[in-house]
């Protein structure tokens, strides 16, 4: 089976994987965590090169005070978990998405994780954490616009290639294919600049219930797709 390079996932469902089994929300959240975790070293089983999850957007603020700081003392024990299994751990792993509005200690360990997985050979492992592409590209323009004011970019210079450089993606690949779970088939403020010619795949499993089985569902049928960029495959 052929692999995309890349692969985007929203992980939708938590939730109402939780309600349906009449536990709380963060049961849900909880199991979601620990799929993540075996989906990633699946995926680095079967030689995926770049996996990006939709973890935390920046419209997940407006949740409940409660929530918000159990997602983040997840967040936290997901962090030292990675620390603590560092050596069973083959893959690397880096964050995108405005870190600033995290506190101070998620962002040393994010940090820490970062550096401490960085000489890994696996997978490569992009979360989104406080993240929404308009944000992003906001985040862009304001630094393509401060290389404006210093004098070292003309705006006629400006290309679809520079505003890419200066997303939090830059080092890495498009998705080819974007995957979400749960039924939903919205974006939800995710990758829209990198999405442009992604195929997308829309599973009715909650997140906790989406196994590597189903995502190599989704790179079958992303294997029988005709991609044309905009052209044409013309049948000869």
């Amino acid at each position: 089976m052929d692999l995309p390079r890349h692969i985007a996932v929203i992980m939708d469902g938590n939730g109402r994987w939780a309600k349906k089994r009449f536990l709380p929300r963060m049961v849900g959240h909880r199991t979601g965590s620990e799929n993540l975790k075996k989906l990633i070293n699946d995926c680095d089983d079967i030689g995926l090169e770049h996996i990006t999850f939709y973890a935390f957007s920046t419209e997940n603020w407006k949740r409940s005070q409660e929530e918000v700081s159990n997602l983040m003392d997840l967040l936290r024990e997901y962090l030292d978990d990675h620390i603590k299994n560092e050596r069973d751990n083959n893959f690397r792993i880096d964050f995108i998405g405005d870190m600033s509005r995290l506190a101070p200690d998620i962002q040393t360990k994010m940090k820490y994780v970062r550096e401490l997985y960085s000489t890994h050979r696996g997978i490569f492992v992009h979360i989104a954490i406080n993240y929404g592409s308009r944000d992003e590209i906001r985040r862009a323009v304001c630094e393509i616009t401060e290389e404006v004011k210093e004098g070292n970019l003309l705006p006629r210079d400006i290309t679809e290639d520079t505003i890419s450089s200066h997303l939090d993606t830059k080092a890495v690949p498009d998705p080819e294919l974007l995957i979400r779970t749960s039924g939903e088939m919205r974006l939800s403020n995710f990758l829209m600049w990198q999405l442009a010619y992604s195929e997308f795949y829309f599973s009715d499993k909650l997140w906790p219930d989406f196994k590597i089985g189903d995502l190599l569902e989704a790179v079958k049928s992303y294997n029988s797709r005709d991609r044309r960029f905009g052209g044409r495959n013309e049948v000869k």
